[in-house]
C-alpha cells in the first residue's frame, strides 16, 4: 500500500514581519513533527513566508520588492536545514521569487528530507489585475520515490482546467496547491477544487491562509471529488493520511466505479482536434497499458 502522511498548516504570517514569520512557521513545523510523528509532508499557504498583510490592512510601498528571495538564498537555505532537521518533506507555501533577469514571480517549490530543492513552479496564473507578479510559463511535478508523484499549484491557478489536466498528464496523483483568498469567491475556489479533482482522479490538498490574513476553508479531496476534511476559518491545521493506491483503482475502475476518462482519452484522444491547443491530445506515459482496456 502507497500511503503519505501530510499535514497542512492553514495559519498566517505575522504581517510584513518576514523574521518573525519565519520563526513562527518554523516553530509549527517543530511542534507538527512531534504531535504527530507519522507525517511525512508538511505544506503551508500562498505566500506565507512573504508574510503578506490583511487585505484591507496598511500595506508598506513596493512590499513585493521588499519581500522578494532568490532561489536557492538565505531563505531556502533556512528551509533546506529544517526540512533536515525534521526530516520531512516541506513545501512552504510560496514566497516571491526574484529571478535573474529581475523580475518576481509568485513561487511555490518543495524539499526533501534530505534538504535538496527537488522541484520548483512560478505561478502561471496570477490573480490579475490584483497580483502583479510575472508569470510563469509551465509545470512542475516531483517525486516521492517509492510513494507518488506529486504537482504544485498555486492560489488561482486551480480556477483553469488546463492546470490540473496538464499537471495529471505529468504524473500527478496528488496536487499540493497553497492558496491566499482573502475574498468571498472561497466558495467557487472549493467547487473547482472538487472538480479539479474528480476530473483529473487525483487528491487535491488546497491550504487557504487562517484568518485574518484569509477566510480559511482548506480542503483536502480524494480523486472522486470527495471532501475528505475541511477546516474552519481560524487557524488549525489538517492531518491525512493519502492513500495513493486510490488513484490507482479510480484511474483503473472509473469514479465511482464507472467513469474512465483517461482510459478513454488513451483509446480517442489522438483522434480529436484541439484547435485551441493546437493539436491533439497525446497519451502520457503512465496511461499507455489503459488502451488495452
Amino acid at each position: 500500500m502507497r500511503t503519505l502522511a501530510i499535514a497542512a498548516l492553514q495559519t498566517a504570517p505575522v504581517p510584513h514581519g518576514l523574521e518573525a514569520t519565519w520563526l513562527r512557521f518554523a516553530d509549527q513545523v517543530r511542534t507538527t513533527r512531534e504531535l504527530f510523528p507519522h507525517v511525512q509532508l508538511v505544506t503551508a499557504p500562498e505566500l506565507l513566508l512573504a508574510a503578506e498583510g490583511p487585505l484591507l490592512g496598511p500595506t508598506p510601498v513596493d512590499w513585493m520588492e521588499q519581500a522578494a528571495v532568490t532561489i536557492p538564498g538565505p531563505l531556502t537555505e533556512r528551509i533546506r536545514a529544517l526540512a533536515t532537521e525534521t526530516g520531512l518533506w516541506l513545501v512552504p507555501g510560496s514566497v516571491f521569487e526574484r529571478a535573474e533577469d529581475g523580475r518576481i514571480h509568485n513561487t511555490a517549490f518543495a524539499v526533501s528530507p534530505q534538504g535538496e530543492i527537488v522541484a520548483r513552479y512560478r505561478k502561471v496564473f496570477p490573480w490579475q489585475p490584483y497580483e502583479k507578479a510575472t508569470p510563469g510559463t509551465g509545470f512542475t511535478v516531483f517525486d516521492i520515490p517509492g510513494v507518488a508523484t506529486v504537482g504544485l499549484a498555486i492560489c488561482y491557478d486551480g480556477s483553469f482546467p488546463e492546470t490540473m489536466r496538464q499537471l495529471a498528464w505529468l504524473g500527478a496523483e496528488i496536487v499540493i496547491h497553497p492558496t491566499l483568498t482573502t475574498t468571498r469567491d472561497r466558495e467557487m475556489e472549493l467547487v473547482c477544487a472538487r472538480a479539479n479533482a474528480w476530473t483529473n482522479q487525483l487528491f487535491v490538498v488546497n491550504v487557504n491562509a487562517s484568518d485574518p490574513a484569509g477566510v480559511g476553508t482548506s480542503a483536502i479531496v480524494d480523486p472522486e471529488g470527495i471532501v475528505r476534511q475541511q477546516a474552519g476559518p481560524g487557524e488549525e491545521i489538517l492531518v491525512d493520511v493519502l492513500d495513493l493506491d486510490t488513484v490507482t483503482r479510480v484511474r483503473r475502475y472509473g469514479s465511482a466505479g464507472i467513469n474512465r476518462p483517461w482510459a478513454q482519452l488513451a483509446r480517442y484522444g489522438e483522434t480529436i482536434e484541439l484547435p485551441m491547443y493546437g493539436g491533439t491530445f497525446h497519451t502520457p506515459h503512465w496511461l499507455k497499458d489503459e488502451t488495452a482496456d
